[in-house]
């Protein structure tokens, strides 16, 4: 749509605070407030809107995007959501294994170790590892730990692990970014290992590149949501 406003501010808000164009306060496309936690996500969202030309263009403005759902989403389907992270608990990328070629095999142990490792002292939990694709479940003990670390955040930070989740493949990658265990870079890293090797083994056509570099956007955008909302 052609932009209709000349700037966007943040302010406080009750419960928080809202992004005003042209001192309006914005709606989600559910005709709710936009009334995000913090002041940083606000700021955020402003400059997102700020920084549209003539006309607005909602795929350059992911905190928008990912507070839209926060609000219009997530709140209204909490179980629902939870539940779809939680599944990833029971299948998590970092638990599937190559047996070959050992070069592979070495990598994943040493990227992916560590960071399992951390998870089973922070969440007091065990992982069994599997050689192969076939799904071998987790211990419901270890299933139902990691689902309440998800059942304990609010609407907002749960909204930025759906996509750290599901680009990774993995619930643990991130639950180390939100504890700080791991930086992004390694985060990435981690949960792109298994393509990544395959492009440096058998290079990648232009489509695969592009499509890794949007995620990546997408996973990094998702980070900085979390972050602003003091996570």
């Amino acid at each position: 749509m052609k932009r209709f406003y000349k700037t966007a501010d943040a302010a406080a808000a009750e419960g928080g605070w809202n992004v005003a164009l042209d001192g309006r306060p914005i709606r989600t496309p559910a005709k709710r407030p936009l009334v995000v936690p913090t002041e940083a996500l606000a700021r955020g969202i402003a400059e997102e809107w700020n920084a549209q030309g003539e006309e607005v263009k909602p795929a350059s403005m992911p905190l928008t995007g990912l507070a839209n759902a926060a609000l219009d989403r997530v709140g209204a389907e909490r179980p629902a959501f939870v539940d779809s992270l939680a599944a990833y608990a029971d299948g998590d990328a970092l638990t599937y294994r190559a047996d070959y070629p050992e070069d592979l095999v070495q990598r994943q142990a040493e990227r992916w170790n560590p960071i399992l490792d951390w998870a089973e002292r922070r969440y007091g939990v065990e992982f069994e590892l599997v050689q192969g694709i076939m799904h071998r479940p987790q211990l419901p003990e270890t299933v139902g730990r990691l689902r309440t670390a998800l059942e304990a955040l609010d609407d907002f930070a749960l909204t930025a692990m759906q996509p750290l989740v599901t680009i990774s493949g993995s619930l643990v990658v991130a639950l180390a970014l939100l504890e700080r265990a791991i930086d992004e870079t390694a985060a990435w890293d981690a949960g792109q290992l298994d393509e990544l090797y395959q492009a440096e083994k058998w290079g990648e056509d232009e489509l695969a590149a592009k499509s890794r570099e949007n995620r990546r956007a997408s996973f990094a955008a998702a980070l900085r949501f979390l972050r602003l909302v003091g996570r």
